[in-house]
C-alpha cells in the first residue's frame, strides 16, 4: 500500500506552517555560551525579545530592510504555495481580527473589532462581530459583511474552482450575513466550532475572494487594496524585494516607518549583508549570531590582539557592532519522528523503548544552554511552554531509563543473539550517546598536526554516515575505493556502519564527538575566511587554514573509527599505512584531545548488545539532511544514535540532500527515524489534528496520512480532537486537548525534544522588532529609537 499525502499537508497558513524542516538554525555553537551584549536581556523564560519601547520613544520616518527567505509566490495566504513571506506581508497590510500575545493567547484586535463573541449556542452556535466603524479598505469602501461572505464562500470547500489549501472551520459555517445593527456581521455554524477566533484572519476584500479566477491569480504579484498600517507598493522580482509603504488611510496608530522593504536573502548570505550594512533585520543562524556577539565584545575577550587586525577585519567588526541578536524560544519544536508504518517500529513497544532510551534533557541542554535560554525538554505536542493550559505529559511513556527500554524490547521479542535479552546491569558505563560538548582549544599556534592533503579540497559527499544508494540496512560494500590500502587515502567503508560492526559504545560517542569537533572547526574556519575577505596574508586567513586543517583531521579520525579501521577497535583491519604513522589523523586527534587509542580501549566496557528477532537484527535507518547548515542537527542525530546503541538498537545514518529531505523522505515515509520540526499554534484542536490523525485507506489503495508523517495514530486520538474542536467551553476543550496529547505520547510516534531557539539580528537603534515568539508583530510600532 502506498502513501498519499493530502493536498493540504504542506501548506502554510497565517501564524503557522505545515512543517519546518529542521535544517540548520537549531544548535548553537559553544562559543555563544555566556556571551552578553549591552542591549540583550538577561536569561529569563523568554517568550519574546523585541526591544520594547513606547511609541513616544520611537521617531517618525525611516526604512527598515527586513530579510526574508524568498519572495512570496502569492499574497493569498489561503493558497497552497503561500509561505512565511506571505504571512509577513499580510500581517502588515490586511485585517487580523484576532492577534496573539506573547503566550500565544488570541486577543481581539480593537483596530477592526469593537466586540466579537459567541452570542448563541442553541440551537446553533452564532458568533457576532461588531466591526470598528472606522475600518475601511484603502479604496475607501467600509469593511462589511460582504467581505466575510465572499471569504466563506471561497474557503468552505464546496467549489473546486477555488484552489484553496484548507477549509478547516469554514466548512462548519452554515450562514454569513449582516447583523441587526450597523457594522455587524453574524456567522451561524452548522456544527459547533471552538476555534472560531482563527477564522477570517487575514480578511481579504470581496473583490479578491468573490470569484475563483481572482482568488487563484489576482494576488500573485500584487495586492492593490489593503486595510492595515501598510500597503503593498511593489513586488520587484529583479531586486528581490517587496516594498510596503505607510497607509495614508489607516485609522489606527500611524505607522512609525515610512517603508518596510522585505528583501529575499538566503541564510548563508546574511552575515555578509549585516557586515555590509545592507540589511537591518534578519533571522540568523548560529554562525552569524556568533559574529555579531564577537563584534560587540571587547577585542581582548578572545585573546585577539586588536593591533594585529587588518583594516578590513576591523571594519567588519565595526559594522557588525551596530547590531544585536534578539533571542527567544521560537513557537516551534524539534521532534524525533518514528515511522510506525512497517518494520520494527510498527510495534508500539519498540517505539516506546526508543523513546525511553533518549535523554531529552541532555539534548535540550546542548541546544539551549549555550544560548542562555531555558533548557527544558518540551513535554507537550500541542502546546508550547508558557501557553495557557501547558502540561508535561511525557510521563505517559516515562522518563529516560535504559533498563526499562531494554525490558520493552525483550517483551517485543528482541533478544541477544545468544538468546537472552540484555539485562539492565549490562548497560554501558562509558556514557555512550550522552550529550557531551568536546573541549575546544583557543591555541592559535602550530598544533603539531600533519597537514591533510585534502584540507583545501571540497568533500565528495561520501562520508561514512551517508548511505547513498545503500540498502535499507545501511550497508554499502560497493562504495568507490572499498578495500583501498594506500597511504593517506580516505579509508574505505566497512561492509556495515559502525553500529552494525559491533563497535563498543564509547567509540560511538568518540566518533560523534570527533565529528562535532570537525563541524565546530569548520564553522570557525568559515568565520575566519569571511573575516579575511580575501587577504591571504592576514591573521584571520592563517586561522582559517589552521581551523580547516583541524576539521579535516577530526573528520578523518572519525571515519577511521566508523569504518572499523581504528587500531583499538575489535576486528579492526590491520596493515593500513595511515594508522602506522605517528602523524595520521586518528593518532593526531587522539593526542590533541588526550584520548589515546589505548585509553579509549581501557574505557570500553564491551561491545554494544546485538538484538535479533527471527534472525534479523534490530536496525533502524536514521535519515538526516546533508546540507552545509545542518552539521549541528546531524550531531543531535548522532547523539540519539549513541543513546539507542546503549539498548541494542542499531542505527544506520543516511544523509540526504536538503532539497529532497522533506518531500522525498519525510512526506513519502522513506525513513525509520528522522528529525524535523512542527510549529506551535493557538488553535491545537484544529491545526494539530491533521498532524496526528490516524492514516486512512483511500479508495485507490493508497494511505491518506494528511500531515501525520510518522503514520502512527488511533481512533481515540481522532475522537478527542473532534470533541475538542466542537466544545465551546474553553476549559472543557483544553481538557480534551490534554487527553489527546497524553495519548499521542503513549503512541510514541513523535517524541518532542525541545523548543527551537529564535535568533534575529537587528540594528541596535530599532525598537519593537526582533524575536517575536508567539506574538503577532505590531508593524505600526516598529521604528528607530529617538
Amino acid at each position: 500500500m502506498t502513501d498519499h499525502v493530502s493536498p493540504g499537508g504542506a501548506v502554510c497558513r497565517r501564524r503557522r506552517c505545515a512543517a519546518l524542516v529542521a535544517v540548520g538554525a537549531l544548535l548553537p555553537l559553544p562559543v555563544l555560551a555566556g556571551c552578553s551584549q549591552g542591549d540583550t536581556a538577561p536569561s529569563v523564560a523568554q517568550s519574546q525579545d523585541i526591544a520594547p519601547a513606547p511609541r513616544g520613544m520611537v521617531r517618525d520616518g525611516g526604512t527598515v530592510r527586513w530579510a526574508i527567505d524568498a519572495l512570496p509566490s502569492t499574497f493569498n495566504a489561503f493558497q497552497s504555495d503561500a509561505d512565511a513571506a506571505t504571512t509577513r506581508v499580510t500581517g502588515a497590510v490586511l485585517p487580523s481580527l484576532f492577534t496573539l500575545d506573547a503566550s500565544g493567547h488570541p486577543q481581539r484586535n480593537a483596530d477592526y473589532l469593537g466586540a466579537a463573541d459567541v452570542s448563541a449556542r442553541e440551537p446553533r452556535q452564532v458568533v457576532t462581530y461588531q466591526l470598528n466603524p472606522k475600518a475601511r479598505w484603502s479604496d475607501g469602501r467600509p469593511i462589511d459583511a460582504a467581505d466575510f461572505l465572499a471569504q466563506w464562500n471561497a474557503l468552505r470547500g464546496k467549489d473546486n474552482a477555488y484552489w484553496t489549501a484548507r477549509n478547516a472551520g469554514y466548512d462548519r459555517i452554515a450562514k454569513v450575513e449582516a447583523g441587526a445593527k450597523p457594522h455587524q456581521v453574524k456567522v451561524t455554524f452548522a456544527r459547533p466550532y471552538a476555534d472560531w477566533q482563527s477564522l477570517f484572519t487575514p480578511l481579504y476584500p470581496k473583490g479578491l475572494m468573490g470569484k475563483a479566477d481572482a482568488f487563484n491569480d489576482a494576488a500573485r504579484e500584487k495586492l492593490p487594496v489593503g486595510a492595515g498600517p501598510f500597503l503593498v507598493r511593489k513586488r520587484d522580482t529583479d531586486r528581490g524585494t517587496v516594498t510596503l509603504v505607510r497607509n495614508p488611510t489607516w485609522w489606527g496608530d500611524r505607522a512609525k516607518l515610512d517603508k518596510l522593504v522585505l528583501t529575499a536573502l538566503p541564510r548563508d548570505k546574511r552575515s555578509g549583508a549585516l557586515a555590509a550594512g545592507t540589511i537591518d533585520v534578519a533571522a540568523v543562524d548560529q554562525g552569524a549570531a556568533k559574529q555579531v556577539a564577537q563584534a560587540a565584545a571587547p577585542a581582548t575577550a578572545k585573546g585577539v590582539d586588536a593591533k594585529a587586525e587588518d583594516a578590513r577585519t576591523a571594519a567588519r567588526k565595526s559594522a557588525l557592532g551596530g547590531y544585536v541578536v534578539r533571542k527567544a524560544l521560537e513557537p516551534a519544536y524539534t521532534q524525533l519522528a518514528l515511522n510506525g508504518s512497517a518494520g520494527p517500529l510498527a510495534d508500539q513497544r519498540v517505539r516506546r523503548a526508543v523513546a525511553r532510551a533518549i535523554d531529552r534533557q541532555a539534548l535540550a541542554d546542548s541546544v539551549l544552554k549555550p544560548l542562555d535560554l531555558p533548557a527544558q525538554p518540551l513535554g507537550n505536542h500541542l502546546l508550547m511552554t508558557g501557553q495557557h493550559g501547558y502540561e508535561d505529559h511525557s510521563d505517559a511513556i516515562g522518563e529516560a531509563d535504559a533498563g526499562a527500554a531494554k525490558k520493552l524490547l525483550a517483551d517485543a521479542g528482541w533478544k541477544l543473539s545468544g538468546g537472552s535479552a540484555p539485562r539492565p546491569e549490562e548497560e554501558e558505563q562509558a556514557g555512550a550517546g550522552r550529550a557531551v560538548t568536546p573541549d575546544r582549544s583557543d591555541d592559535d599556534g602550530d598544533d603539531g598536526y600533519a597537514e591533510d592533503p585534502r584540507a583545501d579540497e571540497p568533500g565528495d559527499g561520501t562520508s561514512a554516515d551517508q548511505s547513498g544508494d545503500a540498502e535499507t540496512d545501511g550497508r554499502n560494500p560497493h562504495r568507490p575505493g572499498a578495500g583501498a590500502d594506500r597511504d593517506g587515502a580516505r579509508p574505505a567503508a566497512a561492509e556495515a556502519p559502525l553500529s552494525f560492526a559491533g563497535a563498543v559504545g564509547s567509540e560511538v560517542q568518540q566518533a560523534a564527538l570527533l565529528r562535532q569537533s570537525a563541524a565546530l572547526y569548520k564553522a570557525e574556519a568559515a568565520d575566519e575566511r569571511a573575516a579575511a575577505a580575501g587577504d591571504t596574508g592576514s591573521a584571520a586567513y592563517g586561522k582559517y587554514r589552521r581551523y580547516k586543517k583541524r576539521a579535516a583531521q577530526a573528520l578523518g579520525a572519525a571515519e577511521l573509527i566508523e569504518t572499523g579501521q581504528a587500531p583499538h577497535l575489535p576486528g579492526a583491519a590491520a596493515g593500513h599505512a595511515a594508522l602506522r604513522t605517528a602523524n595520521s589523523p586518528f593518532r593526531a586527534l587522539q593526542a590533541g584531545t588526550g584520548h589515546s587509542p589505548e585509553a579509549a580501549a581501557g574505557r570500553a566496557p564491551g561491545r554494544a548488545p546485538v538484538l535479533k528477532k527471527d534472525g534479523r537484527p534490530l536496525a533502524l535507518r536514521f535519515v538526516l539532511p546533508d546540507g552545509p547548515g545542518s552539521e549541528q542537527l546531524r550531531t543531535v542525530g548522532r547523539r540519539i544514535a549513541g543513546m539507542l546503541n546503549r539498548i541494542g538498537v542499531q542505527t544506520a545514518i543516511q544523509r540526504v540532500p536538503d532539497a529532497s529531505y522533506f518531500k522525498d523522505h519525510i512526506a513519502s515515509g522513506d525513513f525509520d527515524l528522522a528529525l524535523y520540526s512542527w510549529p506551535g499554534t493557538a488553535f491545537p484542536a484544529t491545526d494539530a489534528r491533521p498532524i496526528f490523525a490516524k492514516p486512512q485507506p483511500a479508495p485507490d489503495g493508497s494511505l491518506t496520512v494528511e500531515q501525520n508523517y510518522s503514520r502512527v495514530g488511533t481512533d481515540h486520538i481522532d475522537q478527542l480532537f473532534d470533541q475538542a474542536a466542537s466544545e465551546l467551553d474553553g476549559d472543557a476543550s483544553r481538557t480534551l486537548v490534554e487527553q489527546a496529547d497524553a495519548r499521542i505520547w503513549a503512541a510514541a510516534g513523535s517524541i518532542p525534544l525541545y523548543q527551537r531557539p529564535e535568533l534575529v539580528a537587528t540594528r541596535k537603534t530599532l525598537a519593537n522588532i526582533g524575536a517575536f515568539g508567539f506574538a503577532t508583530p505590531r508593524f505600526q510600532d516598529v521604528g528607530y529609537k529617538k
